[in-house]
């Protein structure tokens, strides 16, 4: 829910009572798609801000406090990560990501073309990943596409908007999770994000969890701050073969970070007690 008053915007949390407020300079894009509301703003301090559905999404000076958490761990995991599918992203900051590893191939499916428009024209938070030869963006529902794809992945990142949206209900579900797992490697790691466990999300993070563990063998969680969300988000990951992903990976490769770095990658795993608890 949004509330706004003069020059500030305010992602506000009902029933809660609580809400992070920006200052803004401008109204940057506002458009409704056939999917979905989608706004970007200039703010004072911290850069573009993308609203969908009235939500906070991504706040420039600090989205990568997201995608490299959701992004690294799962690349740094695994052995040899060549194939690899992103389901949502339009922002195309997973994107970016995904191609500081040395994959061959990226294919990101996104239901909502406006919204890949709107960040290559207006954000601009993929900073080239959309040109690269390895990458490959299909414009599809992507519960459909998995269902229909022939493919088999290393590594599946679901980058969507909460399972409350209409649209990325699907994302959620059994089903989806079957089919992820089917297309992955022998060696293979789903990774999704959960919501925060303070106040919002407790039960879809367990849910999530248990509804994983029936399919995957391993399933672990990890959190971490993510700027402009309420702390401390939630991130799902499903195993598939022999991948210790808790553990500090051995591999290195030479891009820079601004908020992951391998030496915290065991840390992450490190849940507070209230939510192993909840479990």
């Amino acid at each position: 829910m949004q509330k706004k008053s003069n020059n500030i915007v305010i992602d506000w949390y009902e029933p809660y009572g609580i809400g992070i407020a920006l200052k803004i300079k401008k109204k940057i894009i506002e458009k409704k798609t056939k999917y979905q509301k989608i706004e970007v703003y200039e703010t004072t301090n911290f850069g573009k801000v993308l609203f969908i559905d009235g939500l906070i999404q991504s706040i420039e000076k600090g989205e990568e406090s997201y995608h490299e958490i959701l992004v690294h761990p799962a690349l740094f995991a695994h052995p040899d990560p060549k194939n690899v599918l992103i389901i949502g992203g339009g922002e195309g900051a997973t994107l970016r990501e995904v191609l500081k590893h040395p994959v061959k191939k990226v294919k990101m499916v996104d239901i909502d073309e406006d919204m890949i428009e709107i960040a290559k024209k207006y954000l601009k938070f993929d900073k080239g990943a959309f040109k690269d030869k390895r990458s490959e963006v299909i414009i599809e529902d992507g519960f459909k596409f998995i269902k229909n794809d022939k493919e088999i992945y290393d590594v599946i990142i679901v980058d969507a908007t909460d399972p409350g949206e209409e649209t990325s209900c699907p994302l959620y579900t059994d089903e989806f999770f079957k089919l992820c797992f089917k297309h992955l490697n022998k060696n293979g790691i789903f990774v999704t994000q959960g919501g925060t466990p303070i106040f919002l999300h407790s039960k879809r993070i367990r849910n999530l969890y248990k509804n994983l563990k029936e399919i995957f063998k391993e399933v672990k969680i990890y959190s971490s701050p993510v700027f402009g969300l309420l702390p401390n988000w939630v991130f799902i990951v499903g195993i598939k073969g022999d991948i210790r992903i808790d553990e500090k990976p051995i591999k290195t490769i030479n891009k820079k970070f601004k908020f992951y770095l391998p030496d915290i990658q065991s840390s992450l795993f490190s849940l507070p007690y209230f939510l192993k608890k909840f479990i």
